[in-house]
């Protein structure tokens, strides 16, 4: 079986190891970004109807400026961040598990968003207005790509960008990425490349399974 790569960043790293080691993977632990906050000012919440969140790293590093903006429900992408939001003191309104663009079809009307964000965001297909405040990035830290056979889990197109610069031998590589885009973002050359089709943890890792299993 082969090992599989986790290059996602912590805490979110070690979750991943934790499931895969859970499902009998032999996973190696290589971060390739560390998360730190970004200074940002609180705007009105009154201008807006809800806030958006698609990581709960906007949780675990939007710093005291959170704390004004709890009067707003929350629409949250995905189980970790709706439980972050609820840690933090918002009510989530809804919670998502396909996607950004998925969750914003279903609420009615045409709503205001405040959208905290990462430096590098998506910017989602929709009739709804966002005003996005970036409050944490993503920076490369010092990593190693071990030659031999491996999978490569790859949670964002950013990732999948550095491993393309990183990987020592492409053609010894299997990637499992989360979604179309983070796989495209890995450029060819590589054992397989293949991606889910939902933005789902689950899924991707029953992907990796598979691989590592080729």
């Amino acid at each position: 079986m082969k090992p599989l790569l986790v290059l996602r960043p912590e805490p979110g790293n070690s979750a991943t190891a934790a499931r895969a080691r859970a499902m009998g993977l032999e996973a190696v632990q290589c971060p390739l970004f560390e998360i730190e906050p970004v200074e940002w000012t609180t705007p009105d919440a009154a201008s807006f109807d809800y806030v958006l969140l698609t990581s709960a790293n906007a949780l675990r590093h939007g710093g005291m400026g959170l704390a004004a903006l709890t009067t707003l429900d929350a629409l949250a992408v995905g189980a970790a961040t709706a439980d972050a939001a609820l840690g933090a003191g918002f009510r989530v309104a809804m919670a998502g598990d396909s996607g950004v663009e998925a969750l914003l079809d279903t609420l009615p009307g045409e709503r205001r968003l405040l959208h905290l964000a990462g430096a590098e965001y998506y910017s989602p297909a929709t009739r709804h207005s966002i005003e996005r405040i970036v409050v944490y990035r993503s920076v490369p830290v010092v990593a190693l790509i071990s030659s031999g056979q491996h999978v490569a889990l790859v949670h964002s197109p950013r990732a999948g960008a550095r491993l393309a610069d990183l990987a020592p031998d492409r053609a010894a590589i299997a990637i499992a990425a989360i979604s179309p885009a983070a796989a495209s973002a890995c450029g060819t050359g590589w054992v397989t490349l293949e991606a889910v089709e939902q933005p789902d943890e689950t899924a991707l890792l029953a992907l990796a399974a598979r691989l590592c299993q080729d």
